[in-house]
């Protein structure tokens, strides 16, 4: 299992200039932000980390999901575009993006889903 996912994606996402530039700043957090109320946002994930490929019955690879969520009192479009860019750098396809709206906390939820196979090194 490839166990350094979140922060490679985290640390790619915020070396995006243009991402962070429409965030306001770096309001990139793993599960949960820890001011709700800061936004626009992004909160992320791993969905799947599993095994995919094997050689000699041992793991040589793995599957890895990763959702993506925007949170915005606004349009998510310009920072979905950013998120897009960076995960398709690291290699990661998207598979679903939803607009959503949370009517609770009147803000705009894009959760983005992103796949990956990669191969182990060792």
């Amino acid at each position: 299992m490839i166990t350094d996912v979140k922060s490679i994606v985290r640390a790619a996402l915020l070396d995006n200039a243009a991402l962070v530039a429409l965030l306001g700043g770096h309001r990139i957090y793993q599960l949960r932000a820890p001011n709700a109320s800061e936004q626009p946002r992004i909160d992320f994930f791993e969905v799947v980390n599993r095994d995919s490929e094997f050689a000699d019955n041992q793991s040589i690879g793995s599957e890895i999901v990763m959702q993506i969520s925007i949170f915005s009192s606004g349009s998510t479009s310009a920072i979905a575009g950013e998120v897009d860019r960076t995960m398709k750098s690291l290699g990661y396809f998207r598979t679903s993006a939803v607009d959503q709206y949370e009517p609770d906390t009147g803000l705009f939820h894009k959760p983005m889903r992103y796949r990956k196979n990669q191969q182990e090194i060792y």
